[in-house]
């Protein structure tokens, strides 16, 4: 089966572009004009099962080459060309690389390799982040106190307080560390006998 990362095998659909496929397939299944034979009927559902087991498999292989890819980081430098081929899969992918990536390749940009992916993983960190921000809906605030506002909701009813806990009075050092007393004398033994 293809896989969804670079040099390990090429898949010809995106997650995104699979998820568009599966719901075409279900609309063509429930709304075709004309009725589907049953074998095309059967020739959809088995389309759509492969599409589901493709995005498992693409999400199974996404798991496994993100750990690969933060054991071999975490092998750094030893594992400097492993990590670099791996991180470029992984940009080819989709990938947006994490802020230990980005230390581990501003660590290694003396190697001419690690500072052209560096300026690639800046780049797609920096739309990733330009991305998130414009997707992201702005706070909402009400207008309640202009001519027109909706006015504000109905406070509830009282709730039932539970009874105040008594607090616990602080201990005085004395209470908590008692004075030593000292010990008394023992009785003389020459003046009991009078």
């Amino acid at each position: 089966m293809p896989t969804p990362y670079g040099s390990r095998g090429g898949m010809a659909f995106s997650a995104a572009e699979l998820h568009v496929l599966r719901r075409l397939l279900a609309h063509a299944l429930q709304s075709s004009p004309a009725p589907l034979a049953a074998a095309e009927v059967q020739d959809c559902l088995r389309l759509a099962q492969s599409v589901d087991e493709a995005v498992q498999e693409a999400g199974r292989l996404r798991t496994f080459l993100l750990d690969d890819l933060a054991r071999y980081r975490g092998a750094l430098p030893g594992s400097l060309s492993g990590y670099l081929e791996l991180l470029q899969d992984a940009l080819a992918a989709g990938y947006e690389p994490v802020p230990d990536d980005l230390a581990a390749l501003r660590a290694l940009r003396a190697n001419p390799v690690a500072a052209a992916l560096l300026e690639r993983a800046q780049g797609v960190a920096e739309r990733s982040v330009r991305r998130r921000l414009s997707t992201t809906p702005a706070p909402r605030t009400r207008l309640l106190a202009l001519a027109g506002g909706r006015e504000e909701p109905p406070k509830p009813a009282p709730q039932p307080k539970e009874p105040p806990r008594p607090e616990k009075p602080v201990p005085t050092p004395g209470e908590v560390f008692p004075p030593r007393r000292k010990p008394s004398p023992p009785p003389a033994a020459g003046r009991a006998a009078g």
